[in-house]
């Protein structure tokens, strides 16, 4: 079950792969995670040192979050996968042309997961394609509906 999404990165990419990472995370995030308080949307991995982070996840304190530390909403946090997976990623994003999306952070076994895509970039005459393959099936949705009533 995913607690957060970035739906515009299925708009913005084609998925061909997707992946479960863990996140080294501060008490005060994963409290922040369950209420809900968390964005991945304008969010991006890179690789450092053959490790993979998360730039620009933004989540937000709570109110009762520990006094005795500095919540910094922004700060890069590192993933937590196999070696072997995450030279196979590196492998497809320098060699292949590949960039690595986070698509949703949820909780497996009480622990917060984040599902990383490996996909390649849309052009924009295939966002407008897919949106219009989209519309079609909502209006076949509807005729579907109207027939059967």
């Amino acid at each position: 079950m995913a607690i957060i999404q970035n739906k515009k990165a299925r708009f913005d990419y084609t998925i061909e792969d997707k992946f479960e990472a863990g996140l080294v995370l501060r008490g005060w995030e994963v409290k922040s995670i369950r209420a809900g308080g968390a964005a991945i949307k304008e969010s991006h991995i890179f690789v450092r040192d053959g490790e993979l982070f998360l730039l620009n996840a933004n989540i937000t304190p709570l109110k009762t979050a520990s006094t005795h530390e500095k919540a910094d909403p922004t700060r890069t946090r590192k993933l937590l996968m196999h070696k072997h997976e995450i030279m196979r990623l590196i492998g497809r994003v320098e060699q292949a042309g590949y960039t690595l999306i986070p698509l949703d952070m949820h909780f497996k076994d009480g622990r917060v997961k984040l599902e990383i895509g490996l996909g390649k970039g849309k052009k924009l005459y295939e966002k407008r394609q897919d949106a219009s393959k989209k519309e079609w099936k909502r209006q076949q949705e509807r005729l579907l509906k109207t027939r059967n009533r």
